[in-house]
């Protein structure tokens, strides 16, 4: 298993604390990254003044995710999320192209008040789909994925899976887990976990807790399972860090984690980064106190210096919301 050579590859393609981007001064750069990191952990509003330094430079990609902050913390499509959406669909960007194809969806059809665009939603559909459709048929894993979202064809997901694209290999679990495909229910449950393995290989955190879940319930190898939930901490995913901490400090004890309240206490304390976004810090405020309860106040300073030590040689923490939001 190539885990840690495919966790590269994947993160390499993600993680924006630790790229250059071209095109795009070293002060950009940064309001970029910090603006993405930002945005992946629900703070919308805050993301948007870091993105908008490198949206006006001309970087497509900050370009769309400005139009996805300012259209998520707004809730619906307004003027200021079209345009920046427009600008980053008019340099290729199919993800744009494609909120602006289901922007005839927005809750700004509701209200009458949808702000006039170049194309018609349907006209941006087909862009990104004449601008998806050679990518895909040339081999590109995400062109394929980005094919299935336009399209709803399975046979595109089924390709974007079978060319190692860790989000399809996701979904393909999803799918038949909830009754895609025909199987027999052992053939079934197998198949679930194979996809969600092979997309955990991947590095995506999201299927390495659901493949732990997946192993824990059907009585398989702990210690694989303790693997995956660490790694999804180690990437930085929210979920992975509750978890792990919480195991970690037997608060409660699952998975067999091996007592260790130092460790566990500062994983928890981690999320407290999160304050803003996805009202994590009501369940730090419950679980840290539970934890220290059990530790000596030199324990608990160790945990912080451990914490510290943490946040200098990880990423930062993510939801990792799926970059084509619905």
């Amino acid at each position: 298993m190539n885990t840690k050579r495919n966790l590269a590859t994947f993160f390499l393609a993600i993680t924006v604390s630790c790229q250059l981007f071209a095109g795009l001064t070293p002060d950009t750069n940064i309001a970029k990254s910090k603006g993405i990191v930002l945005y992946n952990q629900f703070k919308s509003i805050s993301a948007a003044q870091y993105l908008m330094v490198a949206a006006e430079a001309g970087d497509a990609e900050s370009q769309y995710y400005l139009a996805e902050s300012i259209r998520k913390s707004k809730h619906y499509m307004t003027e200021d999320a079209q345009k920046w959406y427009q600008a980053a669909a008019e340099q290729n960007d199919v993800y744009a192209m494609i909120q602006l194809g289901r922007s005839g969806e927005d809750y700004c059809v509701n209200m009458d008040n949808c702000p006039l665009s170049k194309k018609t939603p349907e006209e941006w559909l087909k862009s990104a789909l004449d601008t998806a459709k050679p990518k895909a048929e040339n081999g590109d894993a995400e062109s394929m994925y980005l094919m299935y979202e336009l399209t709803l064809k399975p046979e595109w997901l089924q390709k974007s899976a079978d060319a190692g694209y860790a989000l399809a290999q996701y979904w393909m679990a999803v799918g038949i887990r909830q009754g895609d495909g025909f199987f027999l229910p052992w053939t079934r449950k197998e198949e679930v976990g194979k996809w969600l393995k092979l997309s955990s290989e991947g590095g995506y955190p999201k299927a390495m807790m659901e493949y732990a879940a997946y192993i824990y319930e059907n009585k398989g190898d702990l210690e694989v399972a303790r693997h995956w939930i660490e790694q999804a901490a180690l990437a930085g995913y929210k979920s992975g860090i509750s978890s792990y901490g919480a195991y970690l400090a037997h608060s409660p004890s699952l998975y067999d984690f091996p007592l260790d309240l130092i460790k566990g206490y500062a994983i928890t304390s981690l999320l407290t980064d999160l304050d803003g976004g996805g009202n994590v810090q009501v369940y730090v405020n419950d679980t840290l106190p539970e934890i220290a309860e059990k530790m000596t106040p030199e324990e608990i300073n160790k945990a912080k210096d451990f914490a510290r030590e943490w946040k200098k040689n990880h990423p930062p923490l993510s939801f990792y919301p799926d970059k084509l939001s619905h």
